[in-house]
């Protein structure tokens, strides 16, 4: 489905320049009531940006109860984010990180078969980064600013056809911080360097998007090589990929914004970071810090080699609010990445 998505984001064809986009707007004090007030697309309902709005997609995405996404970027005329590694760019004042949620659906009265659930943008302002969270109307035509969050019911069409009711949860800008939080500061989570590091099927060709940004004047300086650049693995990827690596990838992207040095779960003692090489850290027959209903009556975050023994998958196979992990952003537990987890903690005594 993730193709699907692609497809209607890819009508920008090859490089583009800002211009389109109401700047005003999107640094203004008070935020926009509809989506449709920054003039981020040329059509709304099929997620076709206006100029200088760029699509682009992560290597390994963070899990958000099966829902698709598409992803777009836009900096200001003559600005660019400036490289500084693997992680983040320093993106610049009027960056707008744009990510519309949607489900499959097969309803006659959805367009082009998708059901668009919410949009939310992260702009950076000139004092500091914004989250906005914008929820489609019913007919998919504009998004009204929620910034109280909202629950919505969604009926998912998965691909057998089998409709499976959704208790979705539109997060709050204060639940949008819980995540979005690094040494006290709101901050994007996906666009990092290591992410992004990999091709994208634009309308006008395959290109890796660290070269395409950087010709765009999104990026700069950029290595001439970006395919020597640090890259993170893509968790899916069973063909070329190490089973550690496509753990390592999963657990960096859906719990590291948290549990890192600088985040909100710091205080857990765990640190599942892509750079981290201490197995203790990771986890690695680590005792929780605090113990409770979270650990399950378990002694080890990892017990390796015993995957029903480990905090850690304990938390993710929950849906328990006080037990879940992450403890926001889904209702359900995500199958497939709880099955590649319990491998990798399965084979750890190998």
């Amino acid at each position: 489905m993730k193709h699907l998505l692609l497809g209607l984001a890819l009508l920008v064809g090859g490089i583009t320049s800002a211009g389109a986009v109401d700047w005003t707007a999107a640094l203004a004090e008070k935020p926009a009531k509809l989506l449709s007030d920054y003039d981020l697309f040329t059509d709304l309902t099929a997620q076709k940006p206006a100029m200088g709005v760029v699509p682009y997609d992560l290597i390994t995405p963070l899990f958000t109860d099966y829902a698709e996404k598409m992803r777009f970027i836009s900096l200001p005329d003559g600005e660019a984010a400036t490289y500084q590694g693997a992680g983040l760019p320093d993106y610049p004042v009027g960056t707008i990180l744009v990510k519309t949620f949607a489900y499959p659906d097969a309803t006659v009265s959805a367009v082009h078969g998708l059901n668009l659930i919410e949009t939310r943008l992260l702009i950076h302002q000139t004092d500091g980064w914004v989250a906005l969270p914008y929820v489609w109307n019913d007919d998919d035509t504009d998004a009204i600013l929620k910034r109280a969050g909202k629950r919505l019911t969604v009926d998912w069409v998965q691909e057998d056809g089998t409709v499976l009711p959704i208790r979705y949860a539109v997060p709050n800008v204060n639940q949008c911080k819980g995540c979005h939080v690094t040494g006290g500061e709101l901050i994007p989570i996906g666009p990092k360097v290591r992410n992004i590091n990999h091709d994208f099927d634009y309308a006008s060709g395959s290109e890796n998007q660290l070269t395409h940004w950087a010709r765009a004047g999104l990026l700069s300086p950029l290595p001439d090589d970006p395919a020597q650049l640090p890259r993170i693995a893509n968790w899916l990827d069973e063909d070329h990929v190490s089973l550690n690596e496509r753990a390592r990838a999963y657990l960096d992207m859906n719990c590291a914004h948290c549990h890192a040095d600088a985040g909100p779960g710091k205080t857990s003692g765990l640190f599942l970071t892509w750079e981290e090489e201490d197995a203790s850290r990771l986890g690695v027959f680590k005792r929780p810090i605090a113990a409770g209903r979270g650990s399950g009556g378990f002694e080890f975050d990892i017990a390796p080699g015993k995957p029903d023994e480990s905090i850690l998958l304990f938390r993710m196979a929950s849906t328990d609010p006080g037990i879940m992990m992450p403890e926001t952003g889904r209702s359900l537990v995500h199958e497939e990445g709880l099955a590649l987890i319990r491998e990798w903690i399965s084979r750890m005594d190998e």
